[in-house]
């Protein structure tokens, strides 16, 4: 019914876990029909302000959520984006995240 009414669909989500790609792929073979621009993720809303503000993050974000952050410069970061991500919760990366 909400795809014959005159209104615009999102599915929107706050994972952080997998990329919109493997998003839509576990929806459609639940039986949804969905289009992968129809998914807003907190990972859209983060690279949405990388974007609008241009910096380069450090991304302690899993790696199946890293294909969202294509084509965004990581190198020498000047921002930090944190997502569910326990295997960069260490020093190391703590460290570094804040520096």
């Amino acid at each position: 019914r909400l795809r014959s009414a005159p209104v615009t669909i999102r599915f929107v989500t706050n994972t952080t876990k997998e990329c919109k790609r493997d998003l839509l792929e576990r929806l459609t073979k639940l039986g949804f029909d969905i289009a992968e621009n129809e998914i807003f993720t907190s990972l859209t809303a983060a690279r949405n302000l990388l974007e609008q503000q241009q910096v380069r993050p450090l991304l302690l974000v899993d790696k199946k959520a890293l294909p969202d952050f294509t084509g965004i410069a990581t190198d020498d970061p000047n921002a930090v984006v944190v997502g569910l991500a326990p295997e960069h919760f260490h020093y190391e990366m703590m460290n570094r995240a804040f520096r």
